[in-house]
């Protein structure tokens, strides 16, 4: 059998690719899926969550309150439901997360961002809304949870109505 220039430097690039992984302590490992939590709190309940009420139950607090402090950019019309673009800014001091709550999503928990210490409290993202609805932001502070909403249309197909 004779074997072509290009099929023999193929053959041994590629194992000397994995001779080098081997000695360098690379080993293929399979992946499983978590059966415990991660840390002390478990974040799968938060996004177990159907309702903006479960939602703050499950990252901890007792009710929310709407506010005006939180400034919210969500589009009237989104024509694609999967890169719906918004826009958070919580002017509320103590500001320590900031979530993204679509009740009528699968998973109503959409996005959660934890904001350190000094950090301005500004997130700009792109969600995916599965239907019109109401997306909520959630703020928490020191002094407890906060929100502001707005009512997402999205359209079929982009007709834009």
């Amino acid at each position: 059998m004779s074997m072509s220039r290009r099929t023999f430097l193929r053959a041994t690039t590629s194992s000397t690719a994995a001779l080098v992984a081997a000695a360098a302590g690379f080993r293929p490992r399979l992946a499983a899926a978590a059966d415990e939590p991660a840390g002390p709190v478990d974040p799968r309940k938060q996004f177990q969550a159907h309702t903006l009420d479960d939602v703050v139950k499950a990252l901890g607090g007792s009710t929310a309150q709407k506010s005006t402090e939180i400034a919210f950019q969500a589009p009237e019309i989104a024509e694609n439901g999967a890169v719906v673009p918004l826009v958070i800014e919580s002017k509320l001091p103590g500001t320590r997360m900031i979530a993204i709550v679509s009740e009528k999503n699968p998973h109503a928990l959409t996005a959660t961002f934890h904001i350190p210490d000094g950090t301005e409290p500004y997130v700009m993202t792109r969600v995916k809304i599965a239907e019109t609805s109401k997306v909520t932001a959630l703020v928490q502070t020191d002094k407890g949870f906060f929100y502001t909403d707005s009512l997402v249309k999205v359209t079929l197909g982009g007709c834009g109505g």
